[in-house]
């Protein structure tokens, strides 16, 4: 058995949390918050956050409140055409061995904080800002912005784009500003016209522009998600944004697309921020996951779904390892069995926002018959290195159907 420290109580870090105690470990988690909770919109996972959460064992837990989507939309914003739509009902399901959903975070956080304080092995400490390490031959402290140190066998830094323990591992400076500003909203599903509730993530492209919607809440309520290419510089974080704001700045939808702009109350405001992929994420018996590894754009839908492969794959990896053994040959196993496939998400999400999303005239008729001339079965073929999960993790143990998630 060893010790392991994870800097950082969200999703990443309580998954991780979860992998190691599975796998044998005692944890501690130093979260800077007072207390451990999760805000936020709506969350996409694919087959393979289904497939890590299996792993977890909360997968059930996370099915109880997901939406199971019945297709994927591409839309013209501007004519308010369809230009792709990837179905994702049995056909998918089967391929990829696990739905494609939508959660509200809580949804995906409350699960795995609940089973973390049922583990014996897991210790959750609040209010702990974790500023930096030092390492000694049989160990790593941990030091908090109150001053307090904390020791182990090896330090996950799991704490975010701003991660502390990459600024001292990496020490690649401020996150990159993309930008891109996006404007969030959620509402209740009952101020939504019966017609306009689709069970489906619909994205409407347009010039510099996109706006995303879909049902979340076990159904509750609409997420609403309208990004512009503005070129902002400065980052931004959950600022209230006026909704006349919003309404001005995304002029040009079609009919529909602005009846449900037109919902959102409530608009909070982001300047999106990622960061370039690194070559190592590892420093002796300290390593790095999630956000505080592979900061990605949303374009993909996979920044919670690649940390949770990421908590599973460093779960497998130290299974069995004590205190007394090569952590850092361990940790560094880890790094490179995660380093390629993370930084192609990456990448990719920065590719489909400016050559997918914002494209306009000659080059949006480009993208238009591109993607119209794939079947489905293409579109599953561009999707499964992606939405796979045998490329990152053993199998999970098979998962009932979930109602409303027929296979």
């Amino acid at each position: 058995m060893a010790h392991a420290l994870i800097a950082g109580g969200g999703i990443g870090g309580l998954a991780t949390a979860l992998a190691l105690s599975r796998a044998g470990h005692q944890v501690t988690v130093l979260e800077r918050q007072e207390t451990f909770s999760e805000i936020g919109a709506g969350i996409q996972l694919g087959p393979n956050a289904f497939h890590a959460l299996d792993l977890l064992g909360v997968g059930h837990a996370v099915r109880d409140r997901a939406v199971f989507i019945d297709e994927l939309r591409l839309m013209d914003s501007t004519t308010g055409e369809a230009i792709a739509v990837m179905p994702l009902t049995e056909r998918y399901r089967r391929r990829f061995r696990n739905p494609y959903a939508v959660v509200q975070r809580g949804d995906l956080y409350h699960p795995l904080l609940f089973a973390c304080l049922a583990a014996d092995g897991i210790t959750l400490v609040p209010g702990a800002a974790v500023q930096g390490y030092t390492q000694q031959r049989s160990g790593v402290s941990a030091r908090t912005k109150d001053g307090r140190a904390f020791t182990g066998d090896l330090l996950v830094g799991a704490d975010g784009i701003h991660s502390a323990v990459r600024a001292q591992l990496v020490g690649d400076g401020a996150p990159r500003v993309s930008g891109h500003t996006i404007y969030r909203s959620v509402i209740p599903i009952g101020r939504v016209p019966e017609e306009l509730r689709w069970n489906a993530v619909t994205l409407w492209a347009g010039p510099s522009r996109h706006f995303v919607h879909y049902i979340i809440g076990g159904g509750d309520y609409l997420n609403l998600a309208a990004t512009l290419d503005d070129g902002a510089r400065e980052p931004v974080t959950n600022r209230h944004a006026h909704r006349q704001t919003v309404l001005d700045r995304f002029t040009g939808l079609g009919r529909t697309a602005r009846r449900l702009l037109e919902l959102g109350e409530g608009w909070r405001e982001w300047v999106l921020c990622d960061r370039d992929p690194v070559g190592s994420w590892t420093d002796d018996r300290v390593t790095l996951m999630g956000d505080a590894a592979h900061p990605m754009l949303q374009y993909a839908a996979q920044g919670a779904c690649q940390a949770l492969e990421d908590a599973v794959v460093l779960g497998a990896v130290l299974a069995g390892v004590t205190a007394a053994d090569d952590v850092a040959r361990c940790l560094e196993r880890y790094s490179g069995e995660r380093r390629e496939r993370t930084a192609r998400t990456q990448l990719l999400a920065r590719e489909m926002g400016t050559q997918l999303y914002h494209p306009a005239g000659e080059a949006a008729l480009r993208r238009n018959a591109m993607l119209r001339a794939l079947s489905e079965d293409d579109l599953y073929e561009k999707v499964d290195w992606l939405h796979g999960a045998r490329q990152f993790a053993p199998e999970a143990p098979p998962a009932a159907p979930h109602p409303g998630e027929a296979m």
